[in-house]
């Protein structure tokens, strides 16, 4: 199942890397694409719980999707996300 999500705070490719690294990490997860420009991570799942889970974890590292509140919190997560992957 091919799934799309547009999601904030993404700016660069230090992001991209980060979300990238998080979600190839869940079970079932393939095909993960990152386009910056247009703010949308794209990725294969095998079952509705896996692209659940996709979003769950975008969330927890500060890249909430368009539908959900976009915290400050959130928004002081990408910025670490984004140095570490960066760095990385």
């Amino acid at each position: 199942m091919k799934t799309s999500i547009i999601v904030q705070n993404l700016k660069c490719g230090g992001c991209a890397k980060t979300i990238t690294n998080k979600i190839s990490e869940i079970s079932g997860i393939t095909a993960i694409n990152v386009d910056v420009e247009n703010s949308v991570v794209s990725f294969s799942s095998d079952n509705t719980n896996s692209a659940i889970a996709v979003k769950n974890k975008l969330k927890s590292i500060g890249y909430p999707s368009i539908d959900d509140e976009n915290t400050f919190t959130s928004k002081a997560k990408s910025f670490v996300s984004c140095a570490t992957g960066k760095i990385s």
